[in-house]
């Protein structure tokens, strides 16, 4: 039996016993229209007015927050506005930052498996892969964000470190621009050009029982069940049930890969309080997946991308992960004009690989090597966070006050083997599949793989205030802000256990954002914000001061813009530039802080309904990332590795005016050219790609059928997606092929 074959089945199974054991609830509202479809209709409107809420009538997200998401915009694919880290859902229009919230309505219409998939609809953000594994990183205004520093809901790395399924949250949250003072400073290291929240699904008002049933090239299958009721008096409780199934082939030639997830959301409002949970599992395998490609210190140019079907991996390549992840979160009214919050999340997960990564030595010829690296990892993440949110006046000036204290504490057990020296023959363009090598004598070992130790434990805690400050009926806002953060990272040698000095370090980070809206359609708006990471440390070798670890990096942006809202037609425009700090290696060969990268441009962004029946969505940023300052000056002037100076996606989509329930949809992809290197001596070509979809909506005695078709990378283009995704080194990903999807969601 095929791969669909068996998920239908199993799914309609489990649909049938869901359906006949849920219990029917009483709705309080219609279902939405076509531009806000059902997974934005549990919406509501943030609350300007009083917090208390009598009596309970369920009209929004039932998140534990009073203010709800963001209302869908015309056009259904994005949102009015998003979540500014603690200052909460703010407006477009009344946000002193960017920030874009895409809808699951965009999410189900472009069929996005993941976070990059949804993410490419923005032109601000590139997908990019972590060093040596399948994770998922993002390069947003040219610095990296991997996924361990995704926010699930406000709280860190809570979600699957390396891949994220759509099934699981309702909204992508893109704040471009630094973030310490609005989000923390994250684990990971990142957050420098943007941050990346996601918001758990919650049950809408009407009942909801969906079933997706997909495939595509390969043969590739997937079944899908999101089974939601409200219950109690006006509805106040929700349960949220995802479970999700995904296995085949990929439409890259032998590359396998298998997913099982299990989410459920519940939620309760009522008078004054409000209380949310979540516990989710997800368990990911990949088999055969094509690896980055580095190249040899002899390689004087960038190899030509290969067939973009052709596998390049070693058969007995893998790599496998399972989380266990949840979140708990509540909210209760103190009085009328103050709100106490708190929440907590945890993560527990484990990860076994085989990899098998190629570094290319004649770029004409394709020739490369590979060597079997092996790796486990176990992680344990606590983190949660409390509150005040007040609202006072002073005189003319209206304020609204927040408090927050986080935390956040991390624990990685790692072992490897690397097996460097015992390389195997290939070629890029031709591979060689080799059996699966022993370790040699000579490999590199730390821990064992069976029993892997700890080695790393990142702990963060930090206080918040801020104040918004609003003029003139809410003409001008002021938001002042400070946050107060603290890095610890303890790090454990391997084998040995033995711990190396703790780094812990603080730091003040101030924030100041304006806000003028010129007009009822039109803001203009300035803020300085800073971005936190720990300092780097010296290199072991080659410097007269191994080991040494500098002060945490503080990074500077300013940034102004315009946004505005026509009714239906919104959009903006920002200008920024950020300075990032390094560390680099002076003339008596000591490692110091001075170095520093600045990135400066301009991102233009449109949305909404640009004429009836037509829908936009897209951008276009412009980006001069240049290292500044370096060691000796070496590269002072030259690009940063990675970073085009230009990026643009442009998405339309048509509602036939013959068969308004059918739409077409195409999606121009575009990415500049870039370096591999530092010194730009490796110039990776741009590249562009059209993809192309359709969906059409019919009502069966009562239940709405969606088919939906995909084919993106029309042309099946060769191109390297990306040239990097670890600051200062330089890999490259080819791009996916033509690939083919194709599904259908019942509504039962």
């Amino acid at each position: 039996m095929q791969p669909i074959a068996r998920i239908t089945v199993a799914a309609l199974t489990a649909t049938g016993l869901l359906a006949a054991a849920s219990v029917s609830a009483q709705t309080a509202q219609k279902t939405a229209p076509p531009d806000q479809p059902a997974a934005d209709e549990a919406t509501v409107a943030s609350s300007d007015d009083a917090v208390q809420l009598a009596p309970v009538t369920v009209s929004a997200s039932a998140d534990a927050s009073a203010q709800g998401l963001s209302r869908a915009y015309a056009g259904g694919q994005v949102a009015r506005g998003g979540r500014a880290g603690i200052l909460g859902t703010r407006d477009n229009l009344e946000t002193p930052f960017s920030i874009t919230s895409y809808t699951n309505a965009l999410i189900q219409d472009r069929q996005a498996k993941s976070v990059g998939d949804v993410l490419q609809s923005d032109s601000g953000v590139r997908v990019a892969r972590g060093f040596g594994n399948f994770q998922e990183s993002y390069i947003i205004r040219g610095f990296v964000l991997g996924s361990d520093d995704v926010a699930y809901n406000g709280l860190y790395s809570l979600l699957p470190r390396q891949y994220i399924a759509t099934e699981l949250f309702e909204r992508v949250e893109v704040l471009r621009g630094a973030s310490a003072f609005l989000t923390g400073a994250n684990p990971g290291g990142g957050g420098i050009g943007g941050a990346i929240n996601l918001l758990p699904k919650r049950a809408p008002n009407d009942p909801l029982t969906r079933f997706t049933a997909g495939s595509g090239n390969g043969p590739y299958g997937s079944g899908a069940l999101d089974v939601a009721r409200r219950f109690g008096t006006d509805n106040a409780f929700g349960v949220r049930i995802n479970a999700a199934y995904r296995d085949g082939d990929t439409a890259v030639d032998d590359e396998q890969a298998k997913l099982g997830l299990v989410s459920i959301g519940l939620d309760w409002r009522g008078d004054s309080a409000r209380l949310s949970g979540d516990i989710g599992y997800q368990n990911n395998q990949l088999d055969q997946t094509r690896t980055n490609i580095q190249l040899g210190s002899l390689v004087t140019r960038v190899p030509d991308a290969p067939d973009a079907s052709k596998n390049y991996a070693q058969p007995w390549s893998y790599s496998n992960e399972r989380d266990l992840f949840g979140t708990l979160r509540g909210e209760y009214d103190i009085i009328k004009n103050l709100t106490a919050y708190a929440a907590y999340g945890l993560r527990r997960s484990k990860e076994a690989n085989s990899l098998a990564n190629i570094t290319v030595t004649d770029a004409d010829t394709g020739a490369a090597n590979t060597s079997r690296f092996d790796n486990t990892r176990k992680d344990r993440v606590d983190t949660g966070e409390v509150g005040l949110r007040g609202k006072l006046k002073t005189g003319p000036v209206n304020h609204e006050l927040v408090f927050a204290a986080s935390y956040f504490e991390a624990q990685k057990d790692n072992a490897y083997a690397f097996d460097f020296f015992n390389t195997l023959a290939t070629n890029l363009y031709t591979p060689t599949e080799s059996p699966l090598p022993d370790f040699s004598a000579n490999a590199f070992v730390g821990n064992e793989l069976d029993n892997p130790e700890l080695t790393n434990r990142t702990t963060l805690t930090s206080y918040a205030v801020g104040d918004t400050l609003d003029f003139l009926d809410k003409r001008v806002l002021l938001t002042l802000g400070l946050r107060h953060q603290t890095l610890k990272v303890e790090n454990y040698a391997y084998t040995t256990g033995e711990p190396a000095p703790v780094y812990d370090d603080s730091r003040l980070s101030p924030s100041v954002g304006l806000v003028v809206r010129a007009t009822r359609q039109i803001s203009l708006y300035a803020n300085y914000i800073e971005g936190l990471t720990q300092g780097d440390t010296a290199p072991s070798q080659a410097t007269a001061t191994p080991g040494k670890v500098l002060a945490p990096y503080v990074s500077r942006q300013k940034e102004v813009g315009m946004k505005f809202d026509a009714g239906k037609l919104g959009g903006g425009l920002a200008l920024f530039t950020t300075k990032r700090p390094s560390g680099l290696v002076n003339a008596q060969n000591e490692f110091q802080a001075g170095g520093q990268d600045r990135h400066q441009g301009a991102e233009l962004n449109v949305y909404g309904i640009a004429a009836p029946g037509l829908k936009v969505l897209g951008g276009v940023t412009w980006l001069d990332a240049e290292q500044k300052t370096t060691s000796g000056g070496a590269t002072d002037g030259n690009r940063v590795i990675g970073v085009p100076r230009i990026q643009s996606n442009i998405g339309l989509e048509w509602a036939l005016p013959v068969l308004p329930d059918m739409a077409l949809d195409t999606r121009f992809v575009q990415t500049g050219a870039s370096y591999y290197d530092s010194a730009n001596a490796l110039r990776v070509p741009g590249w562009a790609r059209i993809d192309l979809g359709a969906r059409y909506r019919v009502d069966i005695s009562g239940h709405e059928l969606t088919l939906r078709a995909r084919i993106d990378n029309v042309t099946d283009e060769n191109y390297y997606a990306s040239a990097g995704g670890f600051t200062g080194l330089g890999y490259l990903v080819v791009g996916a092929p033509r690939s083919f999807v194709f599904s259908i969601a019942v509504d039962l």
